[in-house]
């Protein structure tokens, strides 16, 4: 995958982040969710790629635009399928809470899991565990198993999940071995990737949480070398038939290739201040954004920080018909 694609792409979750950070506290998070739709799309047009969008805002009835099978693009250079999610974490950015991103995660035609928009039960852990957790196991043995792979004891592991009622009983099984638990509000990717970056103090990644965050987390964790599994569950029989028709089996196991296939691309930036990457910062002339940009076949994580000049943003905008 083309270096000069990475730093494109770069440039897409940027202006997302940006456009949404302007509500952040604002109490809506429809118009944040808006913004950076409107903005990822308009930057992701810009882009001499053909694209389709495998994992987006929801389906063609339910999403005016980014929606599943929508193309964007140029419609200049290779063919490419993308995941992607403009803002996650609508609600931390209308509550101006940590750890809000725009991301996304791109490969080859056929490379994400082309899935509804529903439910997904995963496990995630770093490359120390990889191949030896399952989501067919009980939490207690997971934990056991990456508490040896990262030669601790099982008080020393720290899970995460979605702070959710659904989520009691696990929380019950987690802490009767002594396991740690950080809850999350909204939104589990950053959560995924820091099983594989050591410095965020997470070890294992469990429960159930939206599918389209399952897909991107998939291909970060690739490029991290870390592992992934995931279940759809659907909600309804909606989505079960959506399922059906894009031919995956109700139940099934998906590893982490079979979700991120071949080489895969993953950029994300940070909306609020959160573990994983800085906020938006706003100045007179300047706004600063923070992103984190990896390949799968390179397996390098590259932190970039930029400096856009506000005038220039604002044309960018303009020109675009966003401002």
């Amino acid at each position: 995958m083309d270096r000069n694609l990475s730093l494109d792409f770069v440039r897409v979750t940027e202006n997302a982040a940006i456009a949404s950070a302007r509500w952040i506290g604002a109490g809506d998070n429809h118009a944040a969710d808006k913004a950076a739709t409107e903005h990822m799309r308009a930057r992701l047009n810009s882009i001499d790629f053909k694209g389709r969008i495998v994992i987006g805002e929801g389906e063609r009835d339910e999403a005016p635009m980014l929606y599943i099978g929508e193309q964007v693009g140029n419609g200049n250079g290779a063919e490419f399928d993308l995941a992607v999610d403009p803002l996650e974490g609508t609600n931390l950015v209308a509550k101006g809470w940590a750890n809000a991103l725009s991301v996304l995660a791109a490969g080859k035609k056929g490379a994400l899991l082309h899935a509804p928009d529903t439910y997904m039960d995963k496990i995630a852990c770093g490359p120390e565990a990889k191949g030896k957790i399952d989501l067919d196991y009980a939490p207690e043995e997971n934990i056991r198993i990456v508490a040896e792979a990262l030669g601790r004891k099982k008080s020393e592991i720290t899970v995460a999940m979605m702070d959710r009622d659904r989520h009691l009983e696990l929380m019950k099984k987690v802490r009767a071995v002594g396991a740690k638990i950080r809850l999350i509000t909204d939104g589990d990717v950053s959560a995924a990737l820091a099983t594989a970056m050591p410095q965020h103090g997470i070890d294992l990644l469990l429960g159930v949480g939206g599918a389209p965050e399952g897909v991107i987390s998939a291909a970060g964790m690739k490029c991290l070398g870390g592992d992934f599994q995931g279940r759809l569950k659907y909600r309804n029989g909606e989505e079960r038939k959506r399922g059906e028709k894009m031919g995956l089996t109700e139940g099934k196991k998906h590893a982490m290739e079979e979700i991120a296939k071949g080489e895969v691309l993953f950029a994300a930036t940070g909306v609020t201040e959160g573990f994983l990457l800085d906020g938006v910062k706003f100045s007179a002339r300047q706004i600063s954004t923070h992103s984190l940009v990896m390949r799968s076949s390179s397996k390098t994580v590259r932190f970039v920080e930029a400096h856009h000049d506000s005038e220039m943003q604002a044309k960018f905008e303009k020109s675009k018909g966003i401002a």
